[in-house]
Protein backbone atom coordinates (compact mmCIF):
# COMPACT_ATOMS: atom_id res chain seq x y z
CA UNK A 1 0.00 0.00 0.00
CA UNK A 2 2.79 2.45 0.10
CA UNK A 3 3.99 1.76 -3.05
CA UNK A 4 1.37 4.71 -5.66
CA UNK A 5 -0.12 2.63 -9.06
CA UNK A 6 2.63 4.25 -11.33
CA UNK A 7 6.33 2.88 -10.43
CA UNK A 8 8.90 4.54 -11.92
CA UNK A 9 12.81 2.46 -12.52
CA UNK A 10 15.46 5.36 -12.46
CA UNK A 11 18.12 3.02 -11.16
CA UNK A 12 19.22 -0.66 -11.94
CA UNK A 13 22.39 -2.33 -13.92
CA UNK A 14 19.73 -4.59 -15.42
CA UNK A 15 16.08 -4.95 -15.51
CA UNK A 16 14.21 -8.20 -15.50
CA UNK A 17 10.95 -8.65 -17.32
CA UNK A 18 8.17 -11.72 -16.23
CA UNK A 19 5.49 -12.69 -17.98
CA UNK A 20 2.87 -14.53 -16.01
CA UNK A 21 3.70 -17.40 -13.75
CA UNK A 22 0.30 -18.56 -12.81
CA UNK A 23 1.00 -20.84 -9.44
CA UNK A 24 4.38 -22.07 -11.40
CA UNK A 25 6.46 -21.87 -8.30
CA UNK A 26 9.65 -23.34 -9.70
CA UNK A 27 9.69 -21.47 -11.92
CA UNK A 28 9.55 -18.12 -10.30
CA UNK A 29 12.00 -19.59 -7.88
CA UNK A 30 14.21 -20.32 -11.15
CA UNK A 31 13.64 -16.47 -11.65
CA UNK A 32 14.78 -15.77 -8.63
CA UNK A 33 18.31 -17.92 -8.03
CA UNK A 34 18.97 -17.12 -11.62
CA UNK A 35 18.73 -13.02 -11.58
CA UNK A 36 18.33 -11.54 -8.33
CA UNK A 37 21.02 -9.53 -7.54
CA UNK A 38 21.69 -6.29 -5.58
CA UNK A 39 22.06 -4.70 -8.79
CA UNK A 40 18.87 -6.26 -10.83
CA UNK A 41 15.37 -5.28 -10.61
CA UNK A 42 12.72 -7.86 -11.11
CA UNK A 43 9.37 -6.88 -13.10
CA UNK A 44 6.65 -9.11 -12.34
CA UNK A 45 3.69 -8.68 -14.98
CA UNK A 46 0.93 -10.11 -12.70
CA UNK A 47 -1.01 -13.15 -12.98
CA UNK A 48 0.51 -15.19 -10.03
CA UNK A 49 -2.28 -17.52 -8.97
CA UNK A 50 -4.92 -20.18 -10.50
CA UNK A 51 -4.06 -22.56 -13.50
CA UNK A 52 -0.89 -23.50 -11.99
CA UNK A 53 -0.68 -25.92 -9.33
CA UNK A 54 1.16 -24.31 -6.92
CA UNK A 55 -0.94 -20.72 -6.48
CA UNK A 56 -0.33 -20.30 -2.69
CA UNK A 57 3.12 -21.42 -2.52
CA UNK A 58 3.57 -18.92 -5.95
CA UNK A 59 2.24 -15.50 -4.15
CA UNK A 60 3.27 -16.09 -0.97
CA UNK A 61 7.02 -16.58 -1.53
CA UNK A 62 6.56 -13.62 -4.01
CA UNK A 63 4.81 -11.47 -1.18
CA UNK A 64 7.50 -12.02 1.52
CA UNK A 65 10.39 -11.38 -1.68
CA UNK A 66 8.66 -8.03 -1.69
CA UNK A 67 8.49 -7.73 2.04
CA UNK A 68 12.19 -8.03 2.06
CA UNK A 69 13.41 -6.24 -0.57
CA UNK A 70 10.58 -3.75 -1.60
CA UNK A 71 13.00 -1.47 -4.42
CA UNK A 72 14.28 -4.63 -6.16
CA UNK A 73 10.70 -6.72 -6.56
CA UNK A 74 7.95 -5.06 -8.32
CA UNK A 75 4.90 -7.11 -8.54
CA UNK A 76 2.46 -5.74 -10.71
CA UNK A 77 -1.07 -6.01 -10.72
CA UNK A 78 -3.08 -8.95 -13.06
CA UNK A 79 -6.64 -9.67 -13.92
CA UNK A 80 -6.43 -12.84 -11.65
CA UNK A 81 -4.83 -10.52 -8.62
CA UNK A 82 -8.62 -8.80 -9.43
CA UNK A 83 -10.72 -11.00 -8.73
CA UNK A 84 -12.23 -9.98 -5.55
CA UNK A 85 -13.05 -6.59 -7.98
CA UNK A 86 -14.29 -8.59 -11.06
CA UNK A 87 -14.73 -12.55 -10.63
CA UNK A 88 -14.40 -14.90 -12.85
CA UNK A 89 -13.65 -18.56 -13.83
CA UNK A 90 -12.37 -21.09 -13.29
CA UNK A 91 -10.58 -19.41 -10.48
CA UNK A 92 -9.22 -22.30 -8.51
CA UNK A 93 -6.96 -20.59 -6.18
CA UNK A 94 -9.60 -18.03 -5.01
CA UNK A 95 -12.34 -20.38 -4.73
CA UNK A 96 -9.93 -22.65 -2.39
CA UNK A 97 -9.09 -20.63 -0.10
CA UNK A 98 -11.07 -20.27 3.38
CA UNK A 99 -12.69 -17.57 4.67
CA UNK A 100 -9.65 -16.11 6.83
CA UNK A 101 -7.16 -16.36 3.58
CA UNK A 102 -9.68 -15.06 0.88
CA UNK A 103 -10.08 -11.43 3.46
CA UNK A 104 -5.73 -11.28 3.30
CA UNK A 105 -5.43 -11.84 -0.27
CA UNK A 106 -8.53 -9.58 -0.98
CA UNK A 107 -7.23 -6.93 0.48
CA UNK A 108 -3.50 -7.22 -0.79
CA UNK A 109 -3.55 -8.12 -4.08
CA UNK A 110 -5.39 -5.12 -5.60
CA UNK A 111 -3.56 -2.48 -3.74
CA UNK A 112 -0.41 -4.03 -6.71
CA UNK A 113 0.67 -1.74 -8.52
CA UNK A 114 -0.78 -1.26 -12.40
CA UNK A 115 2.00 -0.17 -14.22
CA UNK A 116 5.92 0.06 -14.12
CA UNK A 117 8.05 2.58 -16.59
CA UNK A 118 11.92 3.29 -17.24
CA UNK A 119 12.84 6.19 -19.23
CA UNK A 120 11.89 4.33 -22.82
CA UNK A 121 9.79 1.45 -21.69
CA UNK A 122 6.13 1.01 -19.67
CA UNK A 123 5.07 -2.28 -18.25
CA UNK A 124 1.89 -3.69 -17.58
CA UNK A 125 -0.54 -6.96 -17.85
CA UNK A 126 -2.69 -6.07 -20.48
CA UNK A 127 -3.44 -3.23 -22.31
CA UNK A 128 -2.56 0.62 -22.33
CA UNK A 129 -4.91 3.32 -20.36
CA UNK A 130 -6.26 5.76 -22.47
CA UNK A 131 -4.94 8.81 -20.18
CA UNK A 132 -3.88 11.93 -20.74
CA UNK A 133 -0.60 11.23 -19.29
CA UNK A 134 1.79 8.35 -17.11
CA UNK A 135 1.27 10.25 -13.92
CA UNK A 136 -2.41 9.85 -13.98
CA UNK A 137 -1.87 5.97 -14.13
CA UNK A 138 -1.60 7.14 -9.83
CA UNK A 139 -5.47 7.95 -10.25
CA UNK A 140 -6.93 5.38 -11.57
CA UNK A 141 -9.51 3.21 -9.80
CA UNK A 142 -10.26 -0.36 -9.37
CA UNK A 143 -13.10 -1.52 -11.30
CA UNK A 144 -12.95 1.71 -13.69
CA UNK A 145 -12.43 1.61 -17.33
CA UNK A 146 -9.00 2.19 -17.61
CA UNK A 147 -8.19 -0.85 -14.79
CA UNK A 148 -10.45 -2.89 -16.79
CA UNK A 149 -8.07 -2.18 -20.02
CA UNK A 150 -4.74 -2.46 -17.53
CA UNK A 151 -5.60 -5.80 -16.37
CA UNK A 152 -7.92 -7.22 -19.07
CA UNK A 153 -6.88 -5.66 -22.35
CA UNK A 154 -5.96 -7.38 -25.28
CA UNK A 155 -3.77 -6.38 -28.35
CA UNK A 156 -4.65 -7.37 -32.29
CA UNK A 157 -2.48 -6.68 -35.17
CA UNK A 158 -5.37 -5.25 -36.59
CA UNK A 159 -5.90 -1.80 -38.08
CA UNK A 160 -8.17 0.32 -35.55
CA UNK A 161 -7.98 2.12 -32.20
CA UNK A 162 -10.89 -0.05 -29.68
CA UNK A 163 -11.97 -3.03 -31.50
CA UNK A 164 -15.08 -4.22 -29.16
CA UNK A 165 -14.83 -6.99 -26.41
CA UNK A 166 -14.26 -10.24 -27.78
CA UNK A 167 -17.70 -12.62 -27.08
CA UNK A 168 -16.05 -15.60 -25.29
CA UNK A 169 -13.49 -14.10 -22.83
CA UNK A 170 -14.91 -10.86 -21.97
CA UNK A 171 -11.87 -8.90 -22.72
CA UNK A 172 -11.81 -5.77 -24.67
CA UNK A 173 -9.69 -5.55 -27.39
CA UNK A 174 -7.58 -3.02 -29.17
CA UNK A 175 -5.44 -2.27 -32.64
CA UNK A 176 -2.50 -0.77 -34.02
CA UNK A 177 -3.95 2.58 -34.31
CA UNK A 178 -4.81 2.72 -30.49
CA UNK A 179 -1.08 1.31 -29.04
CA UNK A 180 0.45 4.07 -31.33
CA UNK A 181 -1.56 6.63 -30.74
CA UNK A 182 -0.53 6.18 -27.18
CA UNK A 183 3.08 5.43 -27.35
CA UNK A 184 3.08 8.50 -28.77
CA UNK A 185 1.52 10.17 -25.85
CA UNK A 186 3.46 8.42 -23.58
CA UNK A 187 7.05 9.18 -24.96
CA UNK A 188 7.77 5.41 -24.84
CA UNK A 189 9.09 2.87 -26.98
CA UNK A 190 8.48 -0.29 -26.26
CA UNK A 191 5.82 -1.59 -24.12
CA UNK A 192 6.65 -5.13 -22.36
CA UNK A 193 3.08 -6.99 -20.98
CA UNK A 194 1.98 -10.66 -20.54
CA UNK A 195 -1.60 -11.71 -19.84
CA UNK A 196 -2.37 -12.90 -23.31
CA UNK A 197 -1.07 -16.85 -24.26
CA UNK A 198 -2.45 -16.47 -28.39
CA UNK A 199 -0.22 -13.47 -28.94
CA UNK A 200 3.02 -13.23 -30.87
CA UNK A 201 5.74 -12.67 -29.08
CA UNK A 202 6.75 -9.72 -30.80
CA UNK A 203 3.63 -7.10 -32.22
CA UNK A 204 3.17 -3.66 -33.92
CA UNK A 205 6.94 -3.45 -36.12
CA UNK A 206 9.11 -4.70 -32.88
CA UNK A 207 7.35 -2.21 -30.60
CA UNK A 208 5.12 -4.44 -28.45
CA UNK A 209 6.50 -7.20 -26.71
CA UNK A 210 3.98 -10.10 -24.62
CA UNK A 211 5.57 -12.66 -22.11
CA UNK A 212 4.82 -16.26 -20.99
CA UNK A 213 6.88 -17.48 -17.70
CA UNK A 214 4.36 -20.54 -16.94
CA UNK A 215 4.67 -23.83 -17.86
CA UNK A 216 0.62 -24.04 -17.04
CA UNK A 217 0.34 -22.19 -20.63
CA UNK A 218 3.21 -23.50 -22.43
CA UNK A 219 6.46 -25.45 -22.69
CA UNK A 220 8.56 -22.41 -23.22
CA UNK A 221 9.10 -20.11 -20.46
CA UNK A 222 10.48 -16.70 -21.64
CA UNK A 223 12.19 -13.55 -19.20
CA UNK A 224 13.40 -10.27 -21.08
CA UNK A 225 16.34 -8.38 -20.02
CA UNK A 226 17.01 -4.93 -20.29
CA UNK A 227 20.56 -3.36 -19.92
CA UNK A 228 19.11 -0.56 -17.94
CA UNK A 229 22.91 0.72 -17.65
CA UNK A 230 24.03 0.79 -21.48
CA UNK A 231 23.98 3.57 -23.16
CA UNK A 232 23.16 1.78 -26.36
CA UNK A 233 19.77 1.95 -28.07
CA UNK A 234 17.03 -0.05 -26.64
CA UNK A 235 16.18 -2.46 -29.02
CA UNK A 236 20.15 -3.87 -28.62
CA UNK A 237 19.72 -3.39 -25.15
CA UNK A 238 16.51 -5.70 -24.35
CA UNK A 239 17.10 -9.46 -24.74
CA UNK A 240 14.79 -12.22 -25.04
CA UNK A 241 15.69 -15.39 -22.85
CA UNK A 242 14.71 -19.20 -22.88
CA UNK A 243 14.51 -20.29 -18.96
Amino acid sequence: MKEEKLVKIEKAKKIIFVGDTHGDFSTTKKVIENYFKPEHKIVFLGDYVDRGKNSKENIDFLLEMKEKYPEQIILLQGNHEGYPILKFSPAEFWESLSQKEYQFYSQALPQLPLVAITKDIIALHGALPEIENLEKVNEIKLGSENWFQIVWGDFLEKDGEKLGIDFLSGRPQFGRDYFFKLMKKFNKKILIRAHQPDAPLFMFKNRCLTLFTSLAYKKERKIAIYNFSSKGDIFENLKIVRI
